[in-house]
């Protein structure tokens, strides 16, 4: 366990972050590995892969209920100095990620077939994505156990086993990629189907890891049989906090769903040129999710502690930084946004539509990192209501608009990019003001004791 009620906010944040940033730094690697290899199948796999992925912001949402309300109620009983609290918080957290994780498999397989056929753009990309998704979703019924264990670490201030294990997932995942998408070396060429069971293989492997780790190396908190039983009390707790974060995930769920709906009658190669800068963007966020999840652990440690001088530099800090990252990240995109394409495609029409993309939507990179710090701010405070409240303004906004504009004679899709990028700024300025909000109101109340 690592107390970071104590030393210097900036230090301490990029201490958090910088492992945590090495290990998504391997993870954007090996998107644009898989991707790379995806392009080279044509446009219906990388509109049908891309399609299909948006079913994991569904899975992450629920996933995001566990892991945020892991890392809230187990960073504030370390400030607490509660480590039976902490226990018990993480013992029901791994028991329910078990019972999601199995209902994830179940429905999922169920439902794979259906998905794609509301969103795809012809048949080939639905066959695609369905067939990707059937040997994803293994994999993301796993991810439950995986964000559990990883939560509970970072609530405890301890990132680097986490960081390990995902560097190692990661590479083995890159390894895979071409092996069973392009059939290199031993491997058979299974397309789509190699992409997806590439991803569940190297999840299971980082379960077995982090189990070993729990079992052998953690002392702060450990698996307890007698802790393996429904607790309403922190159930309860868990999901006031857990589920509107899940709920904002869902909202991203819902953003990607309705622009592939929106832009199906450009066909699928435009569906890949989003696929692609898609991807690509999910890569440039990296950092700045990086420092938004070192911010949550240091904010809820120093509540639960009552140090809330602390709580307001972290805020303040946490944000500052992330500007900083993404108004960088900024000018580099506008450079030249279709040479970060080209690593993935030549054909002309895929480069415009995700070139545009990247051109116009980098424009929000800066308040899209001020939503990141102020959602990792509310997870430590134990509130994720007013992330989601943000979260649904931005979709209040974004959905009306580009429905009615895609009915429009004359619609072109660099005017949908337009009003996304809109709608995350002014997502980014309630986020602010609802955290300033949030601070007063908190910094007078007084932090709930987990029962152990």
């Amino acid at each position: 366990m690592r107390d970071l009620t104590q030393g210097p906010i900036t230090k301490t944040i990029i201490a958090m972050a910088a492992p945590v940033a090495a290990g998504m730094i391997f993870q954007t690697l090996y998107l644009l590995v898989d991707l790379y290899f995806v392009a080279a199948l044509g446009d219906a796999a990388v509109a049908g892969v891309g399609a299909a992925g948006t079913l994991m912001f569904m899975v992450m949402a629920i996933t995001q209920i566990l892991g945020v309300s892991t890392v809230a109620l187990m960073s504030q009983s370390v400030g607490r100095k509660d480590q039976s609290g902490a226990n018990l918080v993480f013992n029901q957290s791994m028991m329910l990620s078990v019972g999601l994780g199995v209902l994830t498999l179940v429905v999922g397989l169920l439902s794979a077939d259906t998905y794609m056929a509301q969103i795809a753009a012809d048949m080939a990309t639905r066959e695609q994505g369905a067939i990707f998704l059937r040997w994803f979703i293994p994999g993301m019924a796993l991810q439950f156990a995986l964000m559990a264990m990883a939560s509970a670490l970072r609530a405890t201030g301890i990132v680097k086993p986490g960081m390990l294990v995902q560097m190692i997932t990661v590479v083995l995942n890159t390894i895979l990629a071409p092996i069973l998408i392009a059939g290199w070396g031993p491997g058979p060429a299974l397309g789509v189907m190699g992409a997806g069971l590439a991803s569940s293989i190297s999840v299971t492997v980082g379960i077995v890891i982090l189990l070993y780790y729990f079992i052998k190396q953690e002392k702060y908190v450990k698996f307890d049989k007698s802790q393996f039983k429904p607790d309403m009390a922190v159930w309860k707790r868990m999901l006031d906090i857990g589920l509107p974060a899940g709920g904002e995930m869902l909202l991203m769920f819902v953003y990607f769903a309705v622009i592939y709906l929106v832009i199906q009658d450009f066909g699928a190669a435009a569906q890949a040129g989003f696929s692609i800068g898609g991807r690509i963007m999910q890569s440039i966020f990296m950092p700045t999710m990086a420092i938004a999840f070192a911010i949550g652990p240091i904010v809820g440690q120093n509540f639960g502690a009552g140090r809330f001088d602390r709580v307001r530099e972290a805020c303040k800090m946490g944000i500052l930084l992330n500007a900083a990252v993404m108004l960088v990240v900024t000018i580099l995109v506008q450079i030249n946004p279709q040479l970060l394409m080209r690593g993935f495609t030549e054909e002309a029409t895929v480069l415009e539509v995700g070139g545009d993309f990247l051109s116009i939507i980098s424009l929000n990179f800066v308040a899209q990192g001020v939503v990141f710090s102020c959602s990792g701010i509310f997870q430590g405070l134990g509130n994720t209501r007013p992330a989601l409240l943000s979260s649904a303004i931005r979709l209040l906004i974004f959905i009306p608009v580009a429905f009615l504009m895609s009915h429009r004679a004359g619609f072109e899709l660099h005017e949908l990019w337009y009003v996304s990028m809109l709608s995350v700024v002014i997502q980014a300025v309630v986020s602010y003001l609802l955290v300033q909000r949030e601070i007063k109101l908190k910094s007078h109340a007084v932090p709930v004791t987990v029962a152990a």
